[in-house]
């Protein structure tokens, strides 16, 4: 058989991809979720999976609604809303330059755009977060501490302020909980997101103000007394 035939033969006795997304979906979503809404996500995630998004988040919201005993409708349209932040969030990261979000990106920058971020502000953090910080973890930090409470242009604020002092991105992911920590001080989210902004502030100035005692004004000399 040469290869024109070879390849005609494949392709006949394989289902089509579309096939394949709703088989998968419905195998997934069997008994854990109504029929009505176990066919309302195969075309869902089928049309998600034609423009590139990634089906699984879709899956996922499904099955929580399904566990938690949402109606029907609900379900459905949570799902529906989540496959169109999806795509949002990926016209915003391919506005910041990043023109192949991984899967995983797509799924936090949809997150900050439930939890309150804007596709502006999801496009500026895209814009910052080059390697070392991967936007995928620099999105879902936003998203989690907009959750919290925190306006979502001051974290945007101190998070850019973190990665241009050079943190690093386990100092990113501490954010949430050192937010939660002064929440339990009395303060507002708003008001521990803003001290620790000034606290990171203040320690980069305290490390200039140091380098500049022992080197000197000008010319990296010392200063002698």
């Amino acid at each position: 058989m040469n290869a024109f035939w070879l390849a005609l033969a494949i392709a006949v006795a394989a289902p089509p991809v579309r096939g394949l997304v709703a088989q998968d979906v419905a195998t997934r979503l069997e008994g854990r979720v109504p029929p009505s809404v176990a066919r309302a996500v195969q075309g869902i995630a089928q049309d998600a999976r034609a423009r590139g998004l990634p089906v699984e988040p879709l899956i996922q919201k499904a099955i929580e609604g399904g566990a938690k005993g949402v109606p029907a409708d609900r379900v459905i349209a949570a799902v529906q809303l989540l496959a169109a932040r999806l795509d949002e969030a990926r016209s915003a990261l391919r506005d910041a330059g990043i023109q192949h979000p991984t899967p995983e990106t797509l799924e936090s920058g949809a997150y900050g755009l439930s939890a309150g971020l804007s596709a502006r502000q999801v496009r500026d953090l895209g814009r910052v977060s080059r390697p070392r910080y991967d936007p995928a973890l620099t999105l879902r930090v936003a998203a989690t501490l907009s959750a919290l409470g925190v306006p979502s242009e001051r974290g945007l604020q101190l998070m850019e302020h973190m990665i241009k002092a050079g943190r690093g991105p386990s100092d990113l992911l501490d954010l949430p909980s050192e937010v939660q920590v002064g929440m339990a001080r009395g303060a507002t989210a708003a008001e521990a997101a803003e001290e620790l902004d000034a606290a990171r502030g203040g320690r980069e100035a305290q490390g200039e103000h140091d380098q500049r005692d022992e080197h000197g004004e000008e010319g990296g000399v010392t200063r002698k007394p």
